[in-house]
């Protein structure tokens, strides 16, 4: 599978061969990690069957078995802090790529690994580890998302908010309950529909305008009038507005949260749920942030000259958008019966959960609509309002210069005292575990090189080195 992902991406051509090099190294890693997890575990239960393990974290190689396959978990879901490979693909691989990374097996693998890695293979004894994930889960969902705020490229933007959800899975199975199991593996599900529908809004959008950089971009809502409507369905479904699919889901992982405190259980992991809360709605409120500067600076505002002969794409790109956009509606009106037709089942699980009455929300959110466009109609119809030509001293304005682009709305975020130091050495990669490891790698051979001068009283120092070595550590003649 990642051989298959990294052949995937440098279809790209040239601009993707470090994307796919990236992530063919970085989820390689991973898989390394698992294999040497997958071992220590064997060899510390001799069984490979799943149904038969179930080993307590008691002992150091057990939480290192555990810890190595947590971290091919999270590498191959692109959760923080092994999560760069993302928007990395995100800027450089092709946009049909990108649409199919979200529902990729080796996406869903990760999420679907950490499941079987809490529930089946280990029992977690140590509140450590649980307090790890919640970390993890509870970081990844701020943070991405504040990166994705101050993004100027429309598919590095998606990225980042595809490595934000992420973050509500792994929370909602850190929280060690039925429910938050089942929405964190709800939300993988859902966001498989709506992050593949934005990224082929995206495609889309640059394919038609031949730019993903939001300041050239702006008024397209006219010009793209379905592209615009599947891109607002999946915008509110990922910032979990309700009646879409991405809000069944994060109520389902918000409840899972909620009842830690009902667990009974003192530890520090459950003690800290209202800050894990906190984290999930702070995070909500800012991904709809985020999204009401990609609506306004992809298709609100005002139009660009060089975008005026652009058009709606084709019926056959159009009916996937259209497809998955109705998908986000229909599985979240009526999620309960998804649930319980694919989600309950394949966890084996049916756990108690606070419901709404989607049906009902939903006719009073459309009975809602239909009132505020009849008052706007009649208030139209009604008011007499003066329209002239905006006055400019007398001068003529380009209309170019009338354009206010969307990427100045969170622009003071990023210049904040604190965060503007943060948002600087994020993007010159120095929380990027790729670059790290590349900047280490070559200081090790650097230092390699600098031993192995070709002098030949240097060799016979390290020999003798090292036989001095083995006769104090072997030989024990000490």
């Amino acid at each position: 599978m990642t051989a298959s992902l990294y052949l995937m991406i440098i279809t790209g051509g040239k601009i993707s061969n470090f994307a796919g090099t990236k992530s063919f190294a970085m989820i390689g890693a991973s898989d390394g990690a698992l294999l040497l997890g997958i071992a220590i575990l064997w060899g510390l239960t001799g069984k490979f069957n799943i149904a038969d393990i179930s080993s307590p974290t008691n002992s150091p190689l057990e939480i290192t078995a555990f810890l190595l396959l947590t971290t091919a978990a999270i590498t191959k879901a692109g959760a923080m802090p092994l999560h760069s490979w993302m928007p990395t693909c995100g800027q450089f691989a092709p946009v049909s790529v990108m649409a199919l990374l979200p529902a990729a097996v080796d996406k869903l693998l990760g999420i679907y690994l950490l499941v079987v890695i809490v529930r089946d293979l280990f029992v977690i004894t140590s509140a450590g580890l649980s307090l790890v994930l919640a970390v993890i889960g509870a970081a990844t969902i701020v943070i991405a998302v504040m990166i994705a705020m101050v993004q100027h490229n429309l598919k590095k933007l998606l990225s980042y908010h595809a490595i934000s959800q992420v973050g509500y899975m792994v929370l909602g199975i850190a929280t060690g309950t039925a429910v938050g199991l089942a929405g964190g593996v709800f939300h993988m599900l859902n966001h498989s529909i709506y992050k593949c529908c934005l990224f082929l809004c995206g495609g889309a959008v640059e394919q038609s305008s031949g730019t993903a950089e939001l300041e050239e971009l702006g008024g397209l809502g006219k010009k793209m009038p379905i592209t615009f409507t599947c891109c607002l369905i999946a915008a509110l479904s990922i910032s979990g507005i309700p009646p879409f699919n991405g809000f069944a889901s994060k109520w389902m992982v918000y409840q899972g949260v909620i009842q830690m405190d009902n667990s009974g259980a003192k530890d520090t992991v459950s003690l800290l749920w209202p800050v894990w809360l906190l984290s999930a709605m702070f995070g909500s409120a800012l991904t709809l942030a985020s999204f009401v500067k990609i609506i306004h600076s992809v298709f609100l505002g005002r139009s660009r000259e060089k975008l005026s002969k652009v058009k709606d794409s084709s019926v056959i790109q159009l009916i996937p958008m259209v497809v998955l956009a109705v998908m986000c509606i229909i599985f979240g009106v009526f999620y309960l019966a998804i649930l319980r037709s694919l989600i309950f089942p394949a966890l084996d699980t049916e756990p108690a959960l606070s419901t709404w009455q989607s049906g009902l929300a939903t006719l009073l959110l459309i009975a809602g609509a239909i009132v505020g466009f009849g008052i706007w109609l009649i208030g139209k119809k009604v008011a007499k309002v003066r329209k002239v030509s905006t006055w400019y001293c007398g001068e003529t304005v380009d209309n170019e210069l009338m354009v206010v682009p969307g990427t100045h709305f969170y622009k003071t975020i990023s210049e904040m005292n604190g965060l503007r130091q943060l948002y600087i050495s994020q993007e010159k990669g120095w929380f990027d575990a790729y670059d790290q490891s590349g900047k280490l790698g070559l200081s090790a051979t650097g230092m390699l090189r600098w031993l192995h001068n070709g002098v030949l009283p240097v060799y016979l120092t390290w020999v003798t080195v090292g036989l001095v070595i083995i006769l104090f550590v072997i030989c024990k003649i000490w």
